[in-house]
């Protein structure tokens, strides 16, 4: 599995994204919402309202790239007990948060296994 550096800044957006967005629209957010630098050397990540989708935004050199996990069950648990709008997470952070650990309780989703999607 393709997963991003610890050694990057992880900037969380707290509030629900819509997940048509793209990467105009997620760049767009990160500038005029988050307050930030899209093209910083920064992981961006936003979740939707259900919080079962994610999706990373990062500037590449010379082009954005957007990475996208949908869950078929359970939630991520998004961060509550972080202050402000963009929540700063370490890359270690953001990877327990992709494996559906509670980052204040540390409790991970169980793993599935499944044989086919349809």
């Amino acid at each position: 599995m393709i997963r991003p550096s610890t050694h990057l800044t992880v900037y969380l957006c707290r509030e629900s994204v819509d997940m048509r967005k793209q990467i105009d629209g997620l760049a767009l957010l990160v500038q005029e919402a988050m307050e930030l630098n899209p093209f910083d050397k920064a992981l961006f990540v936003f979740g939707n309202r259900q919080r079962d989708k994610i999706k990373l935004l990062f500037w590449e050199r010379n082009g954005f790239v957007v990475w996208y996990k949908r869950l078929e069950r359970e939630r991520f648990k998004w961060p509550t007990h972080l202050d402000g709008d963009a929540v700063t997470l370490s890359g270690q952070e953001l990877n327990w948060l992709l494996d559906g650990y509670d980052l204040k309780a540390m409790q991970p989703h169980k793993a599935l296994n499944f044989k086919c999607v349809g």
